[in-house]
């Protein structure tokens, strides 16, 4: 009779509960179900996306969450793919770093038709020439990112304490991979640092590098060899600012390297003095954010909507490298 009573007790309890959390028996249960979550990464062979993804599953181990990541390596139509077998599969909560911010509107309607809670993880959706990042997509649980402006702000203004100040300064700027957002929105903050800090200036060139070595080191080596006078190349990614340091090293150019990212390899560019700084980026830690916004919105323990959540992402030189602890 005892045990009978405890048992109902028990039950009651787990009722009132569910109902008590505001979200309903429905949500209750799924949250005490196993969860799996996606994630659809726009290429694991960059590190930062590789750094991200790694971050999002040790997160969800930690909290016993199974996790399906699925690479679009490069192909818009892979990852719409990709993210339409998660649907399919009806996982729980899907992160995703959009190949493009355009055509991503598209696959975020299909989550949020679907019921599954989406995260858009260092890059934003919808067009970003129409909206501030910070004016996220309706549709989606958040956007986690650094802030794009924010950061090209900080290297503008690192730029802005290496360039001549008795002439007007020669920049060229080596661009990501176009259909990004942050492709306008980090040189759109550094030229706002250059402005904040007086600079006259000149951008004298700006070429895409695809935010990979190989691609920025012709594209530096181009420029180079029209304009020998460049006093500064802005590169919007690390990986990009390696292959340009090479260039410029073999055209025996004194000019200055800013990169974006903090990595592992800038890092040792800065104390090898052959850069002369970055900004520091954190995508281990970008990971676990994304995984946590999906976890509170899954479990009900905090709901958002339409979120815009970043974090601090200052510059970096030789003076304060112990600021940024690399983790791609």
């Amino acid at each position: 009779m005892r045990q009978s009573l405890a048992l109902a007790l028990i039950a009651s309890l787990g009722l009132s509960l569910g109902l008590s959390s505001g979200l309903g028996g429905p949500v209750a249960a799924r949250a005490a179900a196993p969860l799996v979550f996606g994630i659809s990464t726009l290429g694991m062979s960059y590190p930062f996306i590789a750094a991200i993804d790694k971050g999002f599953e040790d997160a969800a181990r930690a909290h016993g969450v199974s996790v399906v990541s699925l690479d679009a390596r490069g192909d818009i139509q892979k990852q719409a793919n990709d993210l339409q077998d998660l649907i399919q599969q009806k996982v729980a909560g899907i992160a995703f770093t959009p190949l493009d911010a355009v055509v991503a509107e598209g696959w975020v309607d299909r989550m949020s038709k679907a019921g599954i809670p989406s995260v858009a993880v260092s890059s934003e959706v919808g067009d970003p020439s129409k909206h501030p990042a910070s004016d996220v997509y309706p549709k989606l649980t958040a956007l986690t990112t650094q802030d794009e402006v924010a950061a090209g702000r900080a290297a503008g203004g690192l730029a802005a304490r290496l360039l001549p100040r008795d002439r007007t300064a020669q920049i060229a700027i080596i661009e990501g991979r176009s259909g990004f957002a942050e492709v306008r929105q980090r040189a759109q903050g550094f030229k706002a640092g250059l402005d904040q800090a007086g600079i006259h200036y000149r951008i004298v060139a700006s070429q895409p590098g695809d935010w990979v070595a190989d691609k920025a080191e012709n594209a530096c080596q181009n420029i180079l060899q029209s304009d020998a006078k460049i006093d500064l190349f802005f590169n919007e990614s690390d990986d990009m600012v390696l292959g340009c340091a090479k260039a410029v090293r073999e055209a025996g150019s004194d000019a200055h390297l800013i990169g974006m990212g903090g990595s592992k390899i800038a890092i040792a560019l800065i104390k090898a003095g052959r850069i002369d700084g970055t900004v520091c980026y954190k995508p281990h830690d970008l990971g676990e954010m994304a995984f946590g916004l999906l976890y509170d919105q899954v479990t009900g323990r905090k709901l958002r909507h339409a979120a815009f959540v970043p974090y601090d992402t200052p510059a970096i030189t030789r003076a304060n490298l112990a600021d940024c602890v690399p983790q791609w």
